[in-house]
């Protein structure tokens, strides 16, 4: 064999043995991500704001709930429910709850949070944000991955994963640590005013309820009850009343305003 032939194999076997290195490289785990709550503690302080679980009504129907946490990154850290098995809540709630943490996380800063709730008087047509719910599509392989067995479960298939999505009614509000937004929650599984009046008090047991300001001064990101008849908020950031009493127990919880002044 010549020279040049065993150098051409020297370097083509230095190549094939130093690949697999590179490759090994690519494949290590990502350093874990940071996540502000795990299932554990999100599926009990899920049963304990719920009816069904033991907690007090929120003025709707009184469902069970799915509840989803999203990291900074809008990483899906932990997704839970209220009942003893899947189908105790809504099925199709379980996708709603982490598109609207997505939705908190992804409209909320450091300084001022905006719940899912402050986005829909916006988001109606003419509004000044109109066509946001259709701006960030969620990704149908994140949500319907795995298996139906697994939902709900600290294994479930969304965790570790960007879902995307943005919802415009209630039930999302953004975490904070006391050093800024931490992350997001979302509830799903009754009306949207109760939603939200569970995602208050899910956000609470958390304690990741430290809200610097919002779009309704006093209250953070309580939700709006303004819109009157002619469909108009004078906030801009309003929500319509559901069909229960979730709108008087949002105020006595200190989840909501009602009326036309926001306090």
């Amino acid at each position: 064999m010549g020279k040049r032939s065993v150098t051409t194999a020297a370097a083509i076997l230095s190549a094939a043995f130093s690949m697999p290195v590179v490759l090994n490289a690519q494949d290590q785990p990502r350093p874990a991500m940071s996540c502000p709550v795990d299932h554990d503690q999100l599926a009990d302080s899920l049963k304990k704001s719920v009816k069904p679980g033991g907690g007090p009504s929120n003025g709707g129907l009184d469902n069970n709930e799915w509840a989803a946490v999203v990291n900074r990154q809008g990483v899906v850290c932990a997704v839970a429910y209220s009942g003893s098995k899947v189908d105790d809540q809504w099925l199709g709630s379980r996708a709603i709850a982490a598109e609207k943490a997505n939705t908190a996380n992804a409209f909320s800063l450091k300084d001022k949070a905006m719940a899912t709730a402050n986005l829909y008087a916006g988001a109606q047509p003419g509004g000044f944000l109109f066509g946001t719910a259709l701006s960030n599509p969620p990704s149908p392989e994140v949500l319907y991955a795995g298996t139906p067995d697994e939902f709900g479960t600290p294994h479930d298939p969304m965790v570790g994963k960007p879902v995307g999505g943005v919802i415009v009614f209630g039930g999302g509000l953004a975490l904070y640590d006391g050093n800024g937004v931490a992350g997001a929650l979302g509830v799903s599984g009754d009306s949207s005013c109760a939603d939200h009046n569970v995602a208050w008090r899910v956000r609470h047991l958390l304690g990741l309820d430290r809200v610097p300001a919002g779009v309704s001064p006093n209250m953070k990101d309580a939700i709006i009850y303004d819109i009157g008849p002619d469909g108009k908020s004078p906030s801009g950031f309003g929500h319509p009343k559901c069909n229960g009493k979730e709108d008087q127990i949002a105020v006595d919880l200190g989840a909501g305003v009602s009326g036309n002044v926001v306090r």
